[in-house]
């Protein structure tokens, strides 16, 4: 008997729910090649054995140059706008050591202590986007709630002045509404990105404080010390942490109460634990539904630098390989009843945040941001419902992020002064 012809990949429908093609290729070819709508053809690798592999394997290089491109697909991979902004020197186009090095200097700004005292900007600013709406008995997690919290928490990181960063805003904005489609007004909010960071960091170095209270100025501090840290480095690093940042979070909000909103039994237990003061299940369930419907997709970019084997499929040197995060989450073959939402889930070494050495350095904020949006919306309104037939809700286009365009929401009208009691 035949193999059938593979699901259609990368349409509108698809989008809405990848998760059955994602089946089919696990069973039938975990390692396929096909063409992306860019126009250029990748390896897609859905198995979580074979995932895990590929995540961790040296010879898969994140670095663009060993892309052995056509021409028709020159300047198609990696981040929309980056090739044209400069801004390739980060951590996800890079190898060891120059990798080893940038993600050493930046890791000290996501230890577990700096994350804690970071922990009540994050509630204020989560209860002051909630006093924004919650008298009104409406809202749009997206807009509303899940795109602001953590813009402007990682611009506090960063050390962007308060009074700059609704620009930051602004350009994030247009990043998302345009990651998946024309380029244009992407890689102009990227260009106005990295000027602003660069000035930044010019204004940084000039003007330096007495401590590093804030990530760029660590990271002209480790320069300045001999790191070697170049400013167009230092710009980069600067981009991709608010590029990478921010993006992951809003999805990690807006599919986890999608994911709760839909699942009422499980929210119900969730919200139980959270009245008895117990923060075990919330935990778990973050950990459960980066799984289940996770922020990121499919990982960034890597190119095999030498051929290799991978699932049993011969990968040629120079061909793009991409590791489907959101096929490998669901794999019955490592999760069991992998379909099921299970907030409680203990063996759960999901692959939502990567794995090996380009595993998420933002995670551990990330979590924190998740833990307290989601806690914070189903305590303060806890009659949350959706407001829209979920065969309405549209989800971005794009190839490596997934994440929802709008979520609305209706609840009992609450007084805004409940957010500033709690706070």
């Amino acid at each position: 008997m035949s193999t059938p012809a593979p699901p259609e990949l990368f349409t509108w429908e698809f989008a809405t729910d990848p998760y059955p093609a994602y089946a089919w290729l696990r069973e039938h070819a975990p390692v396929h090649r096909t063409k992306l709508p860019s126009g250029v053809e990748a390896w897609l690798v859905t198995r979580y054995g074979d995932a895990r592999q590929a995540l961790a394997d040296q010879r898969l290089s994140k670095d663009p140059a060993h892309h052995d491109e056509p021409a028709h697909a020159r300047g198609r991979t990696g981040i929309p706008g980056e090739r044209k902004a400069e801004l390739m020197t980060h951590l996800l186009n890079i190898d060891p050591p120059d990798h080893t090095r940038l993600r050493r200097l930046v890791s000290k700004a996501f230890t577990p202590r700096r994350v804690a005292e970071f922990a009540p900007r994050v509630q204020e600013l989560t209860d002051r986007l909630i006093d924004g709406f919650a008298a009104r008995g409406s809202a749009d997690l997206i807009h509303e709630f899940a795109f602001p919290l953590p813009i402007y928490a990682i611009c506090d990181l960063l050390g962007v002045p308060r009074e700059d960063q609704d620009d930051f805003r602004d350009w994030a904005g247009m990043m998302i509404r345009h990651g998946g489609g024309p380029r244009g007004g992407v890689a102009r909010s990227v260009k106005k990105m990295r000027g602003y960071l660069a000035e930044l960091i010019r204004r940084k170095r000039a003007e330096p404080g007495q401590e590093p209270a804030d990530l760029i100025s660590g990271l002209i501090r480790a320069s300045d010390h001999g790191e070697h840290l170049t400013e167009n480095e230092a710009a980069a690093m600067a981009f991709i942490l608010l590029f990478a940042g921010f993006e992951t979070t809003v999805n990690l909000i807006g599919n986890g109460m999608y994911a709760l909103l839909r699942h009422p039994v499980q929210r119900a237990r969730l919200q139980e634990s959270l009245a008895a003061g117990e923060r075990g299940l919330l935990e778990t369930g973050v950990e459960e539904l980066l799984r289940y419907d996770g922020p990121v997709e499919l990982a960034t970019w890597r190119y095999a630098t030498e051929p290799l084997t991978l699932g049993g499929q011969r990968i040629a040197a120079g061909e793009p390989v991409l590791v489907v995060l959101a096929a490998a989450d669901r794999d019955p073959e490592r999760f069991d009843g992998p379909d099921t939402l299970d907030l409680a889930r203990r063996d759960n070494q999901h692959l939502g945040y990567g794995h090996g050495i380009h595993y998420c350095l933002g995670a551990p904020l990330a979590r924190l941001e998740g833990q307290t949006a989601l806690a914070t919306l189903l305590t303060r309104l806890p009659d949350l419902r959706l407001a829209a037939d979920p065969a309405e809700l549209r989800w971005r286009g794009g190839l490596i992020m997934r994440g929802l365009r709008t979520l609305p929401v209706e609840f009992t009208a609450a007084d805004r002064l409940v957010g500033d009691a709690a706070s």
